[in-house]
C-alpha cells in the first residue's frame, strides 16, 4: 500500500495489463505514466468493478493519464469513471474508435489521440488539427465512427438550411461554413520566437499597481472603413464593463512597430513621470492630472451635470499615491500610464498590423488574464468582420467547420510575452496552457 503516492512512472517497460490492485494501493494517485509499454486496453483492469453498494470512484484525484506508444486497441467507456482526469494521452496506439463517454469526463481539457487509424476519417482529421473541446463536442453529438457521424453532420446541415431560409441567403455552403465557424488564433511560444518580447518588473510596483500581463497580437487589419473606430470603441466598452470603469483593470494597446523593447514596468513620482498622452503634448503626470481636473470642473459647469466623461472620471483612482505606475521603453520614454492613458508615441493607426497588448491591475493577476482573454476575443471578432468579405477559397472547409476557424490561412498570431523580475526570474507568461480558457467556446486556439 502507498497511501500517499502522488505520481507513478511505469513508462518504457513491457507491461501488457494492469490490475485493480493499484487503485486500492494508491488512492491518492494524481499522475500515472504508462507510455512505451504493451498495454492493449485502457483503462482495462485498472478500475475495480463497481459493487452493489456503489463504492467511491477509484483514483478520485488522478488528473493525468499517459498511455502513448502502447498497443491499445480499446479505449473503454469507463474512462469517464475518472472524475479528476484533466489530461489523457493515447497517441500512437491501435485505436479504431473513440468512445462517446469521453465527452462525459467532467474535467478533461487536454487529450492527444494522434497516431491512431480511426474509422471515422473526419474524427481522425479533427484529432490532428482541433482542440480537445471540439473533439469532445463531436463525440457528444454522435460522431463515433459507428455510422452515426453522417447523421450528426446531416443534423448540422439541416439547422444551417433552416437558418438560411429564414435569412433568404443565397450561398448555402458558404453560409454553413460561416455559421459553424469559430474564431482562430495561433499561439507562438517563446521557444519558437527568435526575438521574444520581455517586460521587466521593478520591485516598487507591488505597492502601487502590482499586476501586469502582456502579449503580442499579429495579423490585425484596421485599414478598411471604420475598423479603427470600432477597435477603439470596443476598448472603451471593455473598460466600462469587464474592467468595471477601470477600477479592477486597465487595458493599453500599442503599435508593436513603435514599441522599443525591452520594456520596464516601473514606478515614478508624479513630478518626474513624463508622458506624451494621446492627442496631447508631453507633460508631467502631476500636471496632466491637474489639467484633467480643471477640464472636468469646466465640463461640469458647462453641462450642469455631476458626472464627467473621458479620462476625467478615472482621476480618483490615483488619489493618495506617492508614486505612479508606468511602462517605460528602451529609450526611457513612458508609453503607458495606467489607469489614465497610454502614449502618442505608440498610438495605433489604420496602418497598424501588429499590436502590443497590456493589462494592469491592483486587484489580481487572474483579473488581468481574464480581461486579456476577452480583449483577444473581441479583436478576433472585429478582425473577422473586417476580413469576411475577403475570405479565400484555399482553406480546408471541412476542418474549418469542425474545429471552428473561419479561415485557417488567416489566423491571428498571439506571441507569448514573459514578465520577469529584476533578476530575470519568470513572474508571468501569457498566454500559458491554461489561458484563453474563458473564451474557448468562441475561440479555437492552436498551441
Amino acid at each position: 500500500a502507498f497511501p500517499q503516492l502522488r505520481s507513478l512512472n511505469l513508462s518504457a517497460n513491457r507491461l501488457r495489463e494492469l490490475g485493480p490492485g493499484l487503485a486500492r494501493s494508491a488512492p491518492q494517485l494524481q499522475e500515472l505514466l504508462l507510455s512505451g509499454n504493451r498495454l492493449r486496453a485502457l483503462p482495462g483492469g485498472l478500475l475495480p468493478p463497481a459493487g452493489p453498494a456503489g463504492p467511491p470512484a477509484p483514483f478520485p484525484l488522478l488528473s493525468r493519464l499517459d498511455a502513448a506508444d502502447n498497443e491499445v486497441a480499446e479505449l473503454g467507456a469507463d474512462i469517464a469513471a475518472l472524475p479528476a482526469l484533466k489530461s489523457l494521452d493515447v497517441a500512437n496506439n491501435q485505436l479504431r474508435e473513440l468512445p462517446a463517454a469521453l465527452a462525459d469526463c467532467p474535467r478533461l481539457k487536454e487529450a492527444n489521440f494522434r497516431g491512431n487509424q480511426l474509422r471515422d476519417k473526419r474524427l481522425e482529421k479533427m484529432v490532428n488539427g482541433c482542440q480537445t473541446k471540439a473533439i469532445l463536442e463531436y463525440l457528444r453529438a454522435g460522431g463515433r465512427g459507428k455510422g452515426k457521424a453522417e447523421s450528426a453532420r446531416e443534423e448540422v446541415r439541416k439547422k444551417k438550411r433552416e437558418k438560411q431560409q429564414k435569412k433568404d441567403s443565397g450561398d448555402g455552403e458558404q453560409d454553413e461554413v460561416e455559421e459553424a465557424s469559430k474564431l482562430l488564433v495561433k499561439v507562438l511560444h517563446v521557444s519558437e520566437n527568435p526575438a521574444p518580447l520581455v517586460v521587466k518588473v521593478s520591485p516598487g510596483v507591488k505597492d502601487v499597481r502590482a499586476f501586469i500581463v502582456c502579449c503580442v497580437l499579429k495579423g490585425v487589419n484596421l485599414k478598411p472603413g471604420n475598423a479603427l473606430k470600432k477597435f477603439l470603441t470596443m476598448q472603451t466598452k471593455l473598460h466600462e464593463d469587464i474592467c468595471e470603469k477601470r477600477t479592477v483593470a486597465t487595458i493599453a494597446t500599442h503599435d508593436l512597430q513603435l514599441v522599443k523593447a525591452p520594456l520596464t514596468y516601473d514606478i515614478q513620482p508624479p513630478d518626474e513621470l513624463k508622458i506624451m498622452p494621446l492627442g496631447r503634448k508631453e507633460i508631467k503626470a502631476k500636471d496632466l492630472l491637474r489639467q484633467l481636473q480643471l477640464e472636468a470642473e469646466e465640463q461640469r459647469k458647462q453641462k450642469k451635470r455631476q458626472n464627467v466623461s473621458g479620462l476625467h472620471k478615472y482621476l480618483q483612482l490615483l488619489d493618495g499615491k506617492d508614486n505612479y505606475p508606468c511602462l517605460v521603453d528602451a529609450e526611457g520614454a513612458v508609453i503607458s500610464f495606467p489607469p489614465i492613458t497610454n502614449s502618442e508615441k505608440t498610438k495605433i493607426r489604420k496602418e497598424t498590423r501588429d499590436l502590443f497588448l497590456e493589462v494592469t491591475s491592483d486587484t489580481s493577476l487572474q483579473i488581468c488574464k481574464d480581461v486579456m482573454d476577452t480583449l483577444i476575443l473581441k479583436i478576433a471578432e472585429l478582425n473577422r468582420s473586417t476580413l469576411e468579405n475577403k475570405e479565400g477559397s484555399g482553406s480546408d472547409m471541412e476542418l474549418d467547420a469542425l474545429c471552428g476557424p473561419g479561415n485557417l490561412n488567416l489566423p491571428l498570431v498571439v506571441e507569448q510575452v514573459r514578465v520577469v523580475d529584476t533578476d530575470g526570474n519568470l513572474k508571468v507568461l501569457y498566454p500559458s496552457k491554461t489561458d484563453l480558457a474563458t473564451v474557448s467556446s468562441l475561440l479555437t486556439v492552436i498551441r
